[in-house]
C-alpha cells in the first residue's frame, strides 16, 4: 500500500442506522484499503435534500438495496464500504476529497490526487434504481472514505467516477459541483424527436380519426422493431400495416402490459382512452396525441412523477399527422436567447442554482423571474443574485406571488417543488413554444390532471431529468475553474461534524435557504449561518465578499477552528 501520511485508526462519522435514526459516531473505524482500493480524506461535503429521503426510507430506498447487476457478489464482498439493506451507512454525496492511500493494484489513481466524486454509479443496478455513493456505498459525512477502483471506472465507457479537481479551488466550490451538475443535467437533456428506431410502438386510433404521419415520424436510423395497434376500423388497420413493420392487433388497452412502449401515438380526443394508456409508456417513452382539430374537453390524468424519474414526455398536435407533433420537440432542454424564464420555488438551494445559472448564461435578451412564498428565502436569493444580474445585464425580478401575482406568460419554466399542481399551473403560465423543466422529483407514482388542450395548442414541451452524469460534472467543473460560475454563491451556512445533524434538520425544515457545507476535519464547529459568522469567527467573516462564501473564508475557518 502507498500512502501520503500517517492515517489514524478511527474517525468522526455521521451514520444512518435506521429509518429517521441518525448518530454521530466519534470512533468509526477507518478501513485499510485492499489491493484494488483507495482511501481518501474528505475535505468538504454539501448537504442535500436527497439525504433526507435516505434518512427517512433507509433500507426501503431504491438506492440502498443490494446490487443485482454489474458486479459479481464475490467482488462486492471484498468492499467493506458496501452497505446495502439494513446495514448502517454514511450519507453525503456532494464530496471533494484527497487520495491519501492506494492498494498495490490500483492503476488509475494515485496518492495526492484531489478528486470530485460522481455519486451515481449507473453501471451497477439495484432492483429499482442504481447503486450510489452515500447510499448503498458509504458516503462523505466522515473524515475518510474507502473507494474501490473497480467501481470508480465505468466498465461500459472507461470513464472515471473520480474527477480530477484543481488544487487551487476551494473545497466548497468543488463539492458543490455535484448539485450544480444535477441542475446542468436538466438542461443538457437531448429529447428524442422521432419514433424510436428499433423501439416498441403502440398506435391507437379512435373511431372517425385517420392514421397519418407515422412513417414520416421515423428516424433516419429506421423505424420501430414492432408495432401494436388498436384500431376502430379496417382503414386505420391498413394504414398501420403500410409502415412495413410487423403488427400485432389488440382489442383494448387492458390487454397490454404496463411500461411496454417507447412511443404511444394516439389518434383521438377521448379522455378515458388516453388515461387508460398512461401506464403503458416505457422509460424515456413519448406519448403523442394527434387531435385532428378536436378538443379533448377535459383534463388528462398524466403521470407527472414519471417525467422526472423515468424521462417520459408528452407531445401533441392539432393537425391530423403524428409527424407534426414530433416537430414541436425542442433540440435540447437548454435555455434560448430571449427566453422569459420563470423559476418556481427559486428561494431554496436548488432553485437558487437554477436562477443563478440562467442569470450567468450569457444569452442575449434573457429575463429571469424568480418566485417563492418565503420572503426570507427570496431575500437570501436577492443577496446572491442581484450583483450577478447587474454584472450580466440580465433583467431579474424576485417575486412572492402571494403579494404580487404574476400576469405575464413565460417561455421557459423550471419547477423546484414536487407538486403536480405546479405542473398544471406551469401550463397556464406558458407562452407558445414554452419548455417546462420538471426538476423537482415528484413521487414516481403521482398522476395529476392537466389541461392537455392548452398544452398542445401552445406547443409546450415538459420534461424532467434525475441526477447527473460524469459529463455534467465536468462541464460545471470547467465553468468553475474558468471563473464563469461561482458555485460558492450557493453557500448559506457551514459547520463541522458537530453541526452536521443540525444541518440535516435545517434542510428538512427549510430553515436555511442555501447550501450547507460540512468540513469533516472540524469536529466541534456547530452549524453557523454566514450572516452569524462574525459572532463565532470574526476573522472568517472578514473574508466574505458581499456576504458570500469564498476560498479565503474557507481557509481562515480551517485555521481559526483548529486554533480554538
Amino acid at each position: 500500500m502507498t500512502k501520503l501520511t500517517e492515517i489514524p485508526k478511527t474517525q468522526y462519522a455521521v451514520e444512518i442506522i435506521g429509518p429517521d435514526k441518525l448518530r454521530l459516531n466519534k470512533a468509526k473505524a477507518i478501513f485499510t484499503p485492499g489491493a484494488r482500493q483507495i482511501l481518501a480524506r474528505v475535505e468538504a461535503v454539501g448537504l442535500c435534500f436527497s439525504d433526507l429521503k435516505l434518512l427517512h426510507q433507509f433500507a426501503d430506498h431504491p438506492r440502498k438495496s443490494e446490487i443485482v447487476r454489474g458486479m459479481p457478489p464475490e467482488t462486492l464482498a471484498e468492499i467493506p464500504s458496501y452497505v446495502p439493506g439494513e446495514k448502517p451507512t454514511v450519507p453525503g454525496h456532494e464530496v471533494v476529497c484527497l487520495i491519501v492511500a492506494v492498494g498495490a493494484d490500483v492503476r488509475h489513481h494515485g496518492v495526492g490526487q484531489r478528486v470530485l466524486i460522481q455519486a451515481d454509479y449507473r453501471q451497477l443496478e439495484t432492483a429499482e434504481a442504481n447503486a450510489a455513493f452515500g447510499y448503498n456505498f458509504e458516503g462523505g459525512l466522515q473524515e475518510y472514505v474507502l473507494l474501490d477502483e473497480r467501481i470508480m471506472i465505468d466498465s461500459a465507457t472507461g470513464q472515471r467516477y473520480l474527477i480530477d479537481a484543481d488544487a487551487g479551488l476551494s473545497a466548497s466550490a468543488v463539492a458543490l459541483v455535484e448539485p450544480w451538475a444535477c441542475v446542468e443535467n436538466s438542461y443538457a437533456v437531448l429529447p428524442r424527436r422521432t419514433i424510436k428506431p428499433q423501439g416498441r410502438l403502440l398506435v391507437v386510433a379512435e373511431k372517425g380519426f385517420s392514421v397519418e404521419g407515422l412513417t414520416e415520424s421515423f428516424s433516419s436510423a429506421g423505424g420501430p422493431a414492432a408495432v401494436t395497434a388498436i384500431c376502430a376500423d379496417n382503414a386505420q388497420a391498413r394504414a398501420v400495416q403500410a409502415m412495413g413493420v410487423p403488427v400485432t392487433f389488440a382489442n383494448n388497452a387492458g390487454e397490454l402490459e404496463n411500461d411496454a412502449f417507447d412511443d404511444i401515438v394516439y389518434f383521438g380526443c377521448d379522455k378515458d382512452g388516453i388515461d387508460a394508456l398512461n401506464d403503458k409508456l416505457a422509460t424515456k417513452g413519448i406519448f403523442n396525441i394527434v387531435m385532428a382539430g378536436i378538443k379533448i374537453g377535459r383534463p388528462i390524468s398524466v403521470g407527472v412523477g414519471r417525467l422526472h424519474y423515468r424521462g417520459t414526455s408528452w407531445i401533441g398536435t392539432l393537425s391530423t399527422s403524428a409527424a407534426e407533433a414530433y416537430k414541436t420537440v425542442p433540440a435540447s432542454g437548454e435555455l434560448r436567447q430571449h427566453d422569459r424564464v420563470l423559476v418556481v420555488g427559486a428561494g431554496g438551494p436548488m432553485g437558487q442554482m437554477h436562477a443563478i445559472r440562467a442569470i450567468c448564461s450569457g444569452l442575449d435578451g434573457l429575463s429571469v423571474t424568480a418566485t417563492d412564498f418565503d420572503d426570507s428565502r427570496l431575500a437570501s436569493l436577492g443577496q446572491k443574485a442581484w450583483p450577478l444580474a447587474k454584472k450580466a445585464g440580465c433583467a431579474l425580478r424576485i417575486v412572492n406571488p402571494n403579494t404580487a401575482p404574476l400576469a405575464e406568460k413565460f417561455t421557459y419554466i423550471a419547477l423546484m417543488a414536487p407538486l403536480g399542481e405546479l405542473v398544471a399551473q406551469a401550463i397556464s403560465d406558458s407562452d407558445h413554444g414554452a419548455m417546462i423543466n420538471v426538476f423537482a422529483g415528484i413521487p414516481i407514482a403521482t398522476r395529476f390532471d392537466l389541461d392537455m388542450d392548452s398544452y398542445i395548442a401552445k406547443g409546450c414541451y415538459m420534461f424532467g431529468a434525475s441526477g447527473s452524469r460524469i459529463e455534467d460534472m465536468k462541464t460545471v467543473l470547467e465553468k468553475v475553474t474558468a471563473g464563469q460560475l461561482d458555485t460558492n454563491r450557493s453557500v448559506e451556512a457551514v459547520c463541522g461534524m458537530a453541526g452536521a445533524a443540525d444541518g440535516i434538520a435545517a434542510v428538512k425544515n427549510r430553515t436555511i435557504a442555501g447550501k450547507i457545507i460540512v468540513y469533516p476535519s472540524l469536529h466541534d464547529v456547530p452549524l453557523i449561518e454566514l450572516s452569524e459568522l462574525a459572532h463565532h469567527y470574526p476573522t472568517v467573516a472578514e473574508k466574505l465578499e458581499d456576504g458570500a462564501w469564498t476560498k479565503a473564508a474557507e481557509k481562515e475557518l480551517l485555521t481559526a477552528a483548529a486554533r480554538s
